[in-house]
């Protein structure tokens, strides 16, 4: 009688263990993201895909928070793919943005867009022509880094430091 109990206790434990272990894993899984909004795969693709949509794959360059890859679903325009990739860093230009598009005949077609431009008026329908994306095409965000005091400072101190390296070598050499 000990001995079924015993055994009865013992398939009760182990079913609990299973059930706790599985709940467990339904939660939280090795390797998921937590931000379900970006999940980068591999490398820098990010997949913003909608499953109820056609998907297309574009790509950012230059910058942007977020340069690369990007699966989005295609009603997706050029502001919305700036948005997908962090928005424009305070060193681009967005005067200057680019869209390099191929065309059916493999010819590469560019697409020069000012920012401002589409700010002012999105419903004109030659600009929603143009921010209209279609597979494989590449935004560029041109811009240039920035320079800022401390940038202007670190340079200045490190061209210093050499110079007084220098200084100091050739007074060590005098002496000898």
């Amino acid at each position: 009688m000990k001995s079924r109990k015993y055994i009865l206790k013992t398939v009760f434990i182990i079913t609990l263990l299973q059930i706790s272990i599985f709940s467990q894993n339904d939660a939280v899984q090795l390797g998921s993201n937590l931000n379900p909004m970006r999940q980068q795969t591999q490398g820098a693709l990010f997949d913003y895909s909608d499953p109820q949509a056609v998907n297309i794959k574009v790509a950012v360059w230059g910058w942007v928070k977020y340069p690369g890859k990007y699966i989005i679903p295609s009603y997706c325009n050029v502001n919305d793919l700036l948005s997908y990739a962090g928005g424009p860093t305070d060193a681009a230009h967005l005067e200057n943005l680019r869209l390099i598009r191929t065309e059916d005949d493999s010819s590469q077609v560019i697409i020069n867009i000012k920012y401002s431009d589409f700010m002012v008026d999105l419903k004109s329908t030659d600009l929603t022509k143009t921010l209209a994306l279609k597979p494989n095409d590449v935004l560029l965000v041109a811009g240039e880094p920035r320079y800022y005091f401390r940038d202007y400072l670190s340079m200045g101190l490190s061209a210093i430091s050499v110079v007084v390296s220098l200084a100091t070598l050739i007074v060590v050499y005098i002496r000898k």
